[in-house]
């Protein structure tokens, strides 16, 4: 019986991703477009500095430059664990009315759960770039040096072989985005049409008890999961065969 139940409501949810329903396409589109632009502006935060991390700008002989390269090393690694609901607590506190932000009357907008989402995302995408950027950093800039290379040069050809580690930076940032929802939850309220996402209308429904619709809109999240995850495979097996 139960199965019949789930099997029926899974089938009601598809025919409501098909019709394209008005609402869970707005829905799709603004959790499209917060995500996107959190992580298109985390990854020209997160990649330089990722890069130069990765690259051992800070170190040296001294113990001050080496103290101060494991000291970023070990906040980026930290904020790269930062629980989203604490996140955003403190950007709602920052853009609450009485807050240092709150002229701005950001609170409740799609800007702050973009802020919020872009505090998560660029730890993220500076670490995984770091660790890609120092893999691969010894070996082929002493070749790049050997063979009369530039500084600059050496490390343009330790980005050119870290671009698969830089993709999988941007999309794991973007997995990571799209799926949240205590953060935003917080700072964007949760408004109809205004700043309700996949994440957090699945909530609001499943509350509801609207199965239907938080089923069609947990497929389509997942779907999205699939298709970026498929995309990094096809690209790094692409970049194997090179």
């Amino acid at each position: 019986m139960m199965e019949n139940s789930l099997l029926e409501l899974l089938q009601h949810a598809l025919q409501q991703i098909f019709s394209l329903d008005p609402e869970v396409l707005n829905t799709t589109l603004l959790s499209l477009r917060v995500s996107g632009t959190a992580v298109l502006i985390g990854a020209l935060i997160g990649v330089p500095i990722g890069t130069v991390l990765g690259l051992g700008r800070f170190r040296g002989k001294q113990s001050l430059m080496h103290f101060v390269d494991i000291t970023l090393r070990s906040i980026v690694f930290t904020f790269m664990g930062l629980p989203p609901v604490v996140v955003g607590l403190v950007v709602y506190l920052l853009l609450t009315a009485s807050g240092p932000l709150g002229p701005l009357q950001l609170l409740y907008t799609p800007t702050a759960m973009i802020i919020t989402q872009l505090i998560m995302v660029v730890p993220i995408v500076t670490g995984v770039t770091m660790s890609a950027v120092g893999s691969v950093e010894k070996a082929v800039r002493e070749k790049a040096l050997s063979l009369g290379a530039t500084e600059r040069q050496a490390a343009w050809m330790v980005l050119r072989e870290a671009r698969m580690g830089l993709l999988t930076a941007i999309i794991v940032a973007f997995g990571a985005a799209i799926s949240e929802v205590g953060g935003i939850l917080i700072t964007g309220g949760n408004i109809r049409g205004v700043t309700r996402t996949l994440t957090t209308a699945i909530v609001v429904e499943v509350e509801l008890g609207d199965f239907t619709r938080a089923i069609s809109l947990g497929v389509i999240l997942l779907s999205m999961a699939f298709a970026i995850n498929l995309a990094l495979t096809i690209i790094q097996l692409k970049g194997e065969k090179r």
